[in-house]
Parts: C-alpha cells; sequence; structure tokens
C-alpha cells in the first residue's frame, strides 16, 4: 500500500484502499495513520471529509481516540476531483455519507496516478450496505475491515447499532446514539 512506479517509465501508478467497519472500529484512525506515513514520506497529501460531519471539528478528521489531520470539507464528491490536482495520496473520511459519485472520483484519482484512501462505514444501522461503499469495496486494490469489540458480550462487532429511535438513515453521532454489537447481540438488540 504505497505509490507504485512503473518501473520501465518511472510514472506513478495510483490505486484504491477502502478501510471499511462499524462504528469505533478504528477506521479513521487507520486512514490518518496511513496519511501520517504518506507525509514522513514527503509525499504530498490531501484528506477530506463531508463538509456535514462537524462532530469533533469543521476542519479536521478527527477519531473516537481524538488524533487528528488537518482536512478540507466538501459539500459533494466532485469537489475532491476540483481540490485534488498534483496531489500524491488523497485520504477520505466518512465516503458513506458522500453521494454515489464518489466512485467515479475515486476511480479517476487512482487512473491519474493518485493513491486513494478511503475510510467509511460499510452498513447503516439497519445492517444495509451504506452509501457508496460497496461500489468503493469492489472497484479497490485493497481492502481493510476493522472490527469494533462488542460491548455487550466482548465478541468482535462488526454492526452499529441505533440507541436512538429516530429512523432517519444519516444520523450524527457518537457512543451517546450508537454502539458496536457483535451479529447475536445485534440481532437480539433489532428485535426487542
Amino acid at each position: 500500500m504505497f505509490i507504485e512506479r512503473d518501473l520501465n517509465s518511472g510514472i506513478k501508478t495510483g490505486s484504491i484502499e477502502v478501510i471499511t467497519g462499524s462504528m469505533f472500529s478504528g477506521k479513521t484512525e487507520e486512514l490518518i495513520r496511513r496519511m501520517k506515513r504518506a507525509k514522513i514520506a514527503r509525499q504530498k497529501t490531501e484528506i477530506f471529509k463531508p463538509a456535514i460531519d462537524v462532530r469533533y471539528s469543521a476542519g479536521e478528521v478527527v477519531s473516537h481516540d481524538e488524533n487528528s489531520i488537518r482536512s478540507t470539507p466538501v459539500d459533494n464528491s466532485s469537489n475532491i476531483l476540483l481540490l485534488a490536482a498534483d496531489v500524491d495520496v488523497v485520504g477520505i473520511d466518512e465516503a458513506q455519507f458522500f453521494d454515489k459519485n464518489l466512485v467515479d472520483v475515486v476511480i479517476k484519482l487512482a487512473n491519474m496516478g493518485t493513491r486513494v484512501i478511503v475510510a467509511g462505514l460499510d452498513m447503516d444501522f439497519k445492517g444495509a450496505p451504506f452509501g457508496p461503499m460497496p461500489a468503493l469495496m469492489a472497484v479497490a486494490d485493497f481492502v481493510t475491515k476493522v472490527h469494533a469489540v462488542c460491548v455487550r458480550c466482548g465478541s468482535i462487532a462488526q454492526y452499529s447499532h441505533r440507541l436512538s429511535q429516530k429512523n432517519q438513515v444519516v444520523l450524527l453521532g457518537e457512543k451517546d446514539i450508537y454502539e458496536p454489537l457483535c451479529r447475536r447481540c445485534y440481532q437480539q438488540a433489532t428485535q426487542n
């Protein structure tokens, strides 16, 4: 997971990396880690997040562990393509909140030689595929699925269970609204 160069031409080849999983699984933490390593390697980086995500900061991507990195909030995915000119590594956080066009944007960036690292929820609170994430995983060169720990039994958690009765798909929140659950505990919680 690095910028590759074609040995014959010296031209960099792009790639698409997707980091996915439930809430509280470390997706943003892993995105920040990869972006900081790219900076250490003196690669030109830019990280984007949806403008609607202001939970911790309007101008930074912040993990639940409070690690952060400067970011550019954007209203839609086409803005990423406009703002990522001449960048070696592009990071995109909370990809599930972007429009479906994000897939085309990511492919275009990779085809231009950019390493693209995308982090986002694979499923919504109902356990359904979330936004452009399924399509991003399909076109990715690398997919990393991270897991949280079930807060009820301690098993591996892959579901983001909503504690609130609100039914809209996009509802920004933290531990006050969501909890990570394993399959068994999620099924028990949603059947009640």
